[in-house]
């Protein structure tokens, strides 16, 4: 049996007010061969510390919380944890926040209602090639 390909090769973390889009994420992310929810978050207070400690490869995060833009996290895993990969996946798409979450380190933003699938695909490209490094 060919284990690499059931071999868990990236951890995704999601941070996401919404518990809808963090089901409908996970059940996506579950289909992709090596990839697993390393945890979740429905905020940014301790989401840090949750995505270090769960040793996440992927942080799949909505900077929106609470109806004010938080880039603290997405700026702090960027500084502290640069090889965590930083996903944006969000409602809030007008240029100056794309601008600003790409400033605070965001390797991908994409547009909750119409990219969706694009940063479900982003993870198993990213898994793709960590598996491809692995081997």
């Amino acid at each position: 049996m060919d284990t690499t390909m059931s071999a868990t090769v990236s951890r995704v973390f999601l941070v996401d007010d919404a518990i809808d889009v963090r089901r409908r994420l996970a059940c996506l992310i579950a289909l992709i061969p090596g990839v697993e929810i390393a945890g979740q978050s429905t905020g940014a207070e301790h989401a840090f510390d949750d995505i270090v400690a769960s040793r996440a490869d992927v942080a799949v995060l909505d900077p929106c919380f609470s109806g004010k833009t938080d880039l603290v996290l997405l700026g702090a895993l960027s500084r502290v944890r640069p090889s965590i990969v930083s996903i944006v996946l969000t409602n809030h798409c007008a240029t100056a926040f794309r601008r600003a979450c790409e400033a605070a380190g965001a390797d991908f933003f994409f547009d909750k209602t119409s990219e969706f699938i694009l940063a479900c695909h982003a993870i198993e490209a990213i898994a793709y090639v960590r598996r491809a490094q692995s081997t």
